[in-house]
């Protein structure tokens, strides 16, 4: 759900890259600029009355200083329930779309070291505008393109073009991404940061734990994921509406609350975006999202509504 800061923007070009990639760049309808942004960023992009979805931004960042335009690129995925394929089909350069301000969950780490790319596919938005700030700072990096072949993927000249020297394109039918000459014998200080498909993310980020790489310096962003709703009925006390909701087995919380006209900010509905996070007060959820934290997930007080749980028969939380 956009917030109060919408911004009524335009598209100002779309190109079709790749197989089945539409890459959109937009600016302000008037012209002037648009607010910062470092690289990692996401906006939330309104695909109809219903639906909301985010996109990373794929342009160099501009830090604290206006943007001329944002830069996402779209798959359309066949898998998709609904947003990237609404998307793909309607969105073309002269419409007039509503946004939101960008927002980050993904930052660059501070420090030194090396930084290592990996990006799977579409995932390779966020890792081009990570490249760009690390190239600006100075910084050591490398990037790791996946694509099931290189004419699949999109920005795949572009990034030859900026990034000749840093970057490595891995193909399922040629030289498939090998963790082991990735992770290994790097420093204390190396960092990783990983973007693709769920199944694919779960695999590398798995490979640099074993190979030694500390989750403090394991970065991620999930953009889709697997949601599991299935559980026993619980028992929702939400104190600023002061109302109880039964949430029925295999029934999301936001869903219930919802019917029971408590109304929650919802975007993604698969525990990724963290627009539904929300404080727990009493009670142990049963965490299921890919946006939280290990750590904030131990501390057991804030959920996402979309797809975690409890673990005991009733939660209080602060909606």
């Amino acid at each position: 759900m956009l917030e109060e800061n919408t911004l009524n923007v335009l598209i100002e070009s779309r190109e079709d890259q790749g197989n089945g990639v539409a890459v959109l760049r937009i600016v302000s309808r008037d012209g002037s600029g648009l607010p910062g942004f470092d690289a990692g960023a996401h906006i939330d992009v309104r695909i109809n009355q219903d639906l909301v979805r985010q996109y990373s931004l794929s342009n160099a960042p501009s830090g604290s200083a206006a943007a001329d335009h944002y830069r996402i690129g779209v798959l359309n995925d066949p898998q998709s329930r609904g947003g990237s394929a609404a998307l793909f089909a309607d969105f073309h350069q002269g419409k007039e779309i509503q946004i939101s301000a960008p927002r980050n969950h993904f930052e660059v780490a501070s420090g030194t070291g090396t930084a290592i790319l990996v990006a799977g596919g579409i995932g390779v938005t966020p890792i081009i505008s990570m490249a760009h700030e690390l190239e600006n700072t100075g910084c050591d990096f490398e990037i790791h393109y996946c694509l099931n072949a290189l004419n699949t993927g999109a920005f795949v000249e572009e990034l030859k073009a900026d990034f000749a020297s840093q970057l490595k394109i891995h193909c399922s039918v040629d030289k498939k991404f090998d963790p082991s000459e990735a992770f290994s014998n790097r420093n204390e200080h190396a960092h990783v940061y990983v973007c693709g498909p769920s199944g694919f993310m779960d695999w590398v980020i798995e490979a640099a734990k074993e190979r030694g790489i500390s989750d403090q310096r394991i970065h991620f962003e999930y953009f889709n994921a697997e949601v599991d709703l299935a559980g026993d009925s619980i028992e929702v006390y939400c104190s600023d509406s002061d109302k109880t909701v039964m949430v029925g087995a295999d029934e999301s919380i936001a869903n219930a609350l919802s019917n029971a006209g408590i109304r929650v900010d919802v975007s993604c509905e698969q525990g990724v975006c963290g627009t539904c996070i929300t404080d727990v007060l009493e009670g142990i959820p049963d965490h299921r999202d890919q946006f939280l934290t290990d750590e904030e997930k131990d501390d057991n007080d804030q959920m996402a509504l979309c797809c975690s749980r409890a673990k005991s028969p009733k939660l209080v939380i602060e909606i």
